[in-house]
């Protein structure tokens, strides 16, 4: 598997979906996973798959010991994966910026450079292509493509790419053409085509123009809570919380809950609203609830990460999701995880296996504030959402579709032979 994002450091939802997915494939038995990301930070739960990370892989031979190498990478890989990569340098990277064990560097982020690292990981998928034996390659995302394809060619194995998103997805539409190129490319060379939703299927068909009979869904799922986080303490308050919880980004609507918002506090002022991340949109979100007059009852939080996310939840009486284009949207399954009722947009993946969430158009502020209105007045309905919401996720497990997944490899792998 060629990822981009692995938790604990994850900037997104392509971080949960890779843990979860890989995790809930290992759960079915018989597998031996290599999830391969940019850069490891040696803190990865690698009980269920052997971590490697590009920027320990070498490009170039360095004659350095093995004490050396342990002393450098020790924590992140084994010493002898290292040499075991060294023996399968494929050609002269000198030319390129290497460290002292020949590796490239990588900043495990989206840098401004990201095109740039794009090649270099797919330099890297060479060297560990003819080096780990594998069944089938799957790469995750379209930052992941070209380095399943180089691995394809070098292997011969089919390979498996995974859509997440979309450039038309991330754009609204406005398509950056060197992106398209390359997801197209990824779609192109693919064996078959896993998508997080039906709404994802579609846009491949018909946007990307793959044959459907190439193209298969599998939703996400969530990770079941410890008792511990499913437990953190739920602070009695006068004012209700309602919660947008992501990326402030185009994609992801955040005028819209800006904007029921202020419809929201028209009729009732006991009630805050917080919008947790950050974005590029952030600064427009600050100024546009300035302008509504509802600052006093906004509060931006800026990025949260790991149990921050559910410590915000646990505050939470109502969760949001307004997306325009949302591939499926891992977050509501994990605030009905946690009992917080949900709204959600239309536009979503998760809608089309959700029951016990409220829907509504992503641009019906109307709608949405009525929505928020209701679950915040009427105890019955909150407790319906709370309880049902509970019981219908602990059947949409990661377990699942990981054998899904497996079923799609023997597919794949049976139509080669």
């Amino acid at each position: 598997m060629f990822g981009w994002e692995f938790p604990p450091h994850i900037l997104g939802g392509l971080g949960t979906a890779s843990y979860g997915l890989t995790k809930g494939m290992h759960a079915n038995g018989d597998m031996d996973i290599t999830f391969v990301i940019p850069r490891p930070w040696g803190d990865e739960e690698r009980d269920f798959a052997q971590i490697i990370g590009a920027c320990n892989t070498p490009v170039a031979w360095r004659d350095v010991s093995w004490d050396y190498v342990e002393s450098r990478i020790g924590k992140f890989m084994s010493p002898q994966t290292y040499f075991n990569l060294r023996d399968h340098i494929y050609d002269d990277f000198n030319y390129m910026k290497l460290n002292d064990l020949g590796c490239i560097e990588f900043s495990g982020r989206y840098p401004d450079n990201i095109l740039e690292e794009i090649n270099n990981y797919s330099i890297v998928a060479g060297v560990i292509a003819r080096t780990i034996d594998c069944d089938i390659i799957h790469s995750h995302d379209w930052l992941t493509y070209p380095a399943g394809i180089h691995a394809k060619n070098v292997t011969g194995k089919p390979l498996v790419i995974h859509v997440h998103a979309t450039d038309f997805d991330r754009s609204r539409g406005n398509v950056n053409p060197t992106v398209f190129a390359i997801e197209r490319d990824g779609m192109e060379h693919a064996d078959h085509i896993i998508t997080v939703s039906d709404l994802s299927r579609r846009t491949v068909i018909e946007k990307y123009g793959i044959d459907p009979s190439k193209v298969t869904t599998v939703h996400n799922a969530v990770i079941p809570l410890d008792e511990e986080t499913l437990n953190l303490p739920r602070h009695d308050k006068k004012d209700k919380v309602v919660t947008f919880l992501g990326r402030i980004t185009m994609q992801k609507g955040p005028e819209y809950f800006v904007e029921a918002a202020a419809k929201v506090l028209k009729k009732d002022r006991n009630i805050r609203f917080v919008m947790a991340g950050s974005g590029d949109m952030m600064e427009d979100m600050i100024r546009l609830a300035a302008r509504r007059g509802i600052a006093d009852r906004f509060h931006f939080t800026g990025f949260l990460k790991g149990k921050e996310v559910y410590e915000m939840l646990a505050a939470s009486d109502v969760y949001i999701m307004p997306s325009v284009s949302e591939p499926f949207g891992i977050s509501p399954l994990e605030a009905m995880e946690m009992g917080v009722p949900s709204i959600i947009s239309r536009q979503s993946g998760c809608a089309e296996i959700l029951n016990n969430v409220i829907k509504t158009d992503y641009w019906d502020i109307d709608a949405m504030a009525d929505a928020i209105h209701a679950i915040t007045n009427y105890p019955a309905l909150y407790h319906q959402l709370r309880n049902d919401g509970i019981e219908e996720i602990k059947g949409i497990t990661w377990e699942k579709a990981g054998k899904k997944v497996i079923d799609i490899y023997e597919k794949v792998i049976a139509s080669r032979q």
